[in-house]
């Protein structure tokens, strides 16, 4: 992605995420029975799905990785996979926040160990510890070693998807997709596309910048290293 390109995809996720802010605040009428602290809704439930969707493509890249990994495109899969991991994590968190902010005055606490809130703690913790794995970690296994955790953390993302139709838990029912059809109403239904829209497209900017970032990481790495082994043969000699 050149300049050019880059600046115009800034500028399309700007507007989307502007029309977002609009449609949720000012658009999207009020919850009978919440008030306006519904309204997070739009931005948790966003949160949630670029989050989950990068974790997806991490998952994917990491298997990639395992089974191409003495190709030429095995530095590429790492790239993505840690890149995408880095990403989900940011989006992770806000999900985690703003429902914190909106169980406060909702649920009148915090937080709650039920089903949904633990395993999506836990999921949060499982992707903190492949990035700390990639950070602290030194060697040629490192890469494996945390291709093999994306692969096992991926587990969690279905179960904390599916943890409200499977356990009793304090957390809403589904709204959208739930057992019953659709309980969003439908004028709430276009904040929520919306914003759905601009976090999607906003995460995959992120994600390519960083991407781009780790793609150039490695290249210094590599030419640090022929270097290095440059500079051992020639004392060798």
């Amino acid at each position: 992605m050149n300049r050019a390109a880059f600046t115009l995809s800034a500028i399309v996720v700007a507007i989307l995420l502007s029309f977002g802010l609009r449609e949720a605040l000012q658009v999207a009428p009020t919850e009978a029975t919440m008030g306006n602290i519904q309204r997070i809704f739009y931005y948790h439930v966003p949160a949630y799905a670029t989050a989950f969707t990068m974790f997806a493509v991490n998952l994917l890249a990491s298997i990639f990785y395992l089974v191409r990994r003495n190709t030429p495109w095995a530095a590429a899969a790492d790239a993505v996979a840690v890149s995408a991991a880095e990403v989900g994590v940011v989006f992770c968190t806000v999900g985690l926040m703003t429902g914190m902010l909106w169980a406060k005055p909702v649920w009148g606490i915090w937080w709650t160990w039920d089903a949904r809130l633990t395993s999506t703690f836990v999921l949060w913790l499982i992707y903190v510890s492949y990035l700390m794995l990639r950070r602290l970690s030194a060697g040629d296994q490192a890469p494996t070693l945390a291709a093999a955790l994306a692969i096992f953390g991926f587990v969690d993302v279905p179960i904390v998807y599916m943890s409200i139709r499977w356990w009793r838990t304090q957390h809403p029912q589904p709204v959208i997709f739930g057992e019953q059809g659709s309980g969003l109403d439908p004028s709430m239904v276009p904040a929520l596309l919306i914003n759905m829209a601009a976090f999607l497209c906003y995460g995959a900017l992120v994600f390519w910048v960083r991407y781009k970032l780790e793609r150039a990481r490695q290249t210094l790495n590599e030419a640090q290293a022929l270097h290095s082994l440059a500079l051992a043969r020639a004392e060798a000699r």
